[in-house]
Formats: C-alpha cells, structure tokens, sequence
C-alpha cells in the first residue's frame, strides 16, 4: 500500500496524516490528522520529546488553549505524529521546526515501547504508540503560539518533583513518562535551574 510508505502527495495538499497500528504496533493504514482524534480513537504512531539546554535543564511547554485534547496543561517539550513513511527521528527534527521554531541536535531514543491511552475531559481519546526521544537545542526557542502559550526551562529533578505533587497540572502522558526516564543532565554540563521562562512572542 503506497499510502503506508510515501505521505508526500497528502502533505502538499495540506492533509497530515498519521499511520495507524495494530494491536502489535504494525502499520495497517493511515488516517487523516484532523479528524482521527475522537471518542474512539484507533491506535496510532506518535512521539514525545524532552529537550535540554547545555545547562541542562529541560524544557516543559503549555498547551495553547486551542487545543483539541489537555488544552492549557504543562507537558513535555513537544510531541507529533510521524508521516507515512518518515523516520520518526526526522519526524522529531520537523516538529521542533514546526512548534518550537528550532534546530535540534543530538537526538537520542530512550524510550521505544512507550504505549499510552488517555481519555480527556471532553471525551476526546488519545491512543498511542509514542517512543520517547530527547533532543539538545541548537537555536534560539520561537514557539508556535497556536501549540504553546507558555514554556519554562527547568532542572530534571524539579520537574521531575512537580510531576510526582501535581499530576493533574500535566498531560497524562508526561505523568506516565517521567517517572521511567532518566532526564539527569550529563554530569560534565553540571544541573543548573535558571528558570528561564517565556510566552511566545515575549
């Protein structure tokens, strides 16, 4: 099925579309982004990605308001659906373009079984297959204001704290996450909390 090896010919259209899975994570089809998330959603191939400095420290965003799913909540840096047929490790490199206005460098798997299904106050499903990657930034941060409405820099071991008191301030998936994830800064850059923050725009 073409559909499952080469996205291109939807993407210049302006439809994204997101692979669909089985129960054992193989691609069966693909559907159309914009109306896939429902009630019912089917399983389907996403990613997370925590993004440091060279501080250290890692970047958390929350949700734009506009969101169709935990709109307004605190979550990891930034997640996306793969294309059909795209590597997800290039799908990471285009997302932090798309949401974050960034480069990214240093892109590392570290968490590749990650499976996750969460259904959000209004009814709306999330059922994913969504590994786990962390990036290192290499530009300057200009978020998207229609994906992220604030973000903050903060130390591995603050966020990882926040999480454990408020796990409703963050998206289900981030909860799930972290406590599983080796997010300590590489000892030779040393953990340093400045509390960088920021709204897009400011």
């Amino acid at each position: 099925m073409r559909e499952l090896i080469d996205g291109d010919q939807d993407t210049q259209l302006g439809i994204e579309r997101v692979v669909l899975l089985d129960d054992g994570g193989e691609p069966i089809g693909t559907a159309d982004k914009e109306t896939v998330h429902t009630d019912a959603t089917p399983l389907h191939l996403a990613f997370s990605c925590y993004l440091f400095n060279d501080r250290g420290e890692v970047l958390v965003t929350r949700r734009a308001l506009s969101k169709l799913t935990w709109p307004g909540v605190w979550t990891n840096s930034f997640c996306g659906h793969p294309l059909p047929g795209e590597p997800v490790a290039d799908a990471v490199e285009r997302r932090a373009r798309q949401e974050l206005g960034i480069k990214v460098r240093e892109v590392r798997l570290i968490d590749p079984g990650f499976r996750y299904r969460a259904v959000d106050a209004t009814g709306v499903v999330e059922n994913e297959v969504c590994p786990v990657y962390r990036a290192t930034i290499a530009s300057p941060l200009a978020p998207d204001a229609a994906e992220v409405v604030e973000w903050e820099w903060v130390s591995a071991g603050r966020l990882a704290e926040a999480v454990r008191l408020t796990p409703f301030a963050f998206s289900p998936w981030m909860v799930l996450q972290v406590p599983g994830l080796d997010l300590a800064a590489d000892p030779e850059r040393g953990e340093v909390a400045s509390g960088e923050s920021g709204t897009p725009g400011s």
